[in-house]
């Protein structure tokens, strides 16, 4: 148990040295420093209540910017391996498959968590130099759940990286991710005005697909309702670690047929 822990601590160290390297992640945090702060800090007109939508396409950049990262870190995590043949000299070592796919997805969690972190950061101090409260609760459970939805984000793409070739994982899991961030509420509704076979599709998707409206607090922060009960944040919570845990069992097999 030791050595897997040490092995899984080592890789995922690796990984997160080597993605955070790339230029692309801090391409992104420049992009979020000159486009956050004037969203998150200004008052448009001089009108203190059109604040709201301000922050509101602050936080819906903070979401477009982490699933892109989230997607591209987990998609990343094991074709270079296979492609520069590295991975050949990890498994002889020997390092066990289990704990090489733990410490790919830790290290690429740890990167996009850190960038998220830095986001929110952002968007806190700005809020607070505004006036509008440091850290408020409701603003904490949003990071909370927004870092679930990434590490949720990282498990599905991670698994696409093992069935899928690249431009097809990513262009499949933002659609599947972006379409239940936006839809996914709605698709029970759509499902009793359909009929027939397009119904049953539709409810098999909204029963087996990651629920990524869950983790979604956006509309509490911008409108100040306050912080939701924490019960429903453990639920949130769990669910998410329980679909992490299938995704990452999926790749597991994914990973042992594969001929190495």
């Amino acid at each position: 148990m030791k050595l897997f822990l040490f092995q899984c601590r080592a890789l995922a160290r690796l990984s997160l040295l080597e993605l955070w390297r790339r230029n692309d992640l801090f391409v992104l945090l420049v992009l979020a420093l000159v486009l956050l702060v004037p969203l998150a800090s200004a008052k448009p007109f001089g009108a203190a209540g059109a604040v709201r939508y301000m922050d509101e396409a602050a936080l819906l950049l903070i979401w477009g910017y982490s699933l892109f990262i989230a997607l591209g870190t987990g998609a990343r995590a094991f074709p270079p391996e296979f492609e520069s043949r590295t991975i050949y000299p990890l498994l002889a070592r020997p390092v066990s498959r289990g704990a090489l796919l733990a410490g790919k997805f830790l290290g690429a969690c740890a990167a996009s968590l850190s960038a998220l972190a830095f986001f929110y950061l952002l968007f806190a101090v700005a809020c607070g130099l505004r006036g509008t409260g440091w850290f408020p609760p409701d603003l904490l459970e949003a990071f909370v759940l927004h870092a679930a939805f990434v590490a949720l984000a990282v498990a599905v793409s991670m698994l696409g990286s093992l069935v899928m070739t690249p431009s097809c994982n990513l262009t499949l899991s933002a659609l599947l991710l972006g379409g239940m961030l936006f839809f996914g509420r709605r698709l029970p509704e759509y499902a009793d005005t359909a009929g027939g076979a397009l119904k049953a599709l539709v409810l098999a998707l909204y029963a087996v697909a990651p629920h990524a409206e869950f983790f979604d607090l956006r509309q509490r922060v911008v409108h100040g309702w306050g912080a939701v009960d924490a019960g429903v944040v453990l639920a949130v919570l769990a669910y998410a670690a329980c679909y992490c845990g299938g995704l990452l069992a999926l790749s597991r097999l994914a990973l042992g047929k594969k001929k190495l």
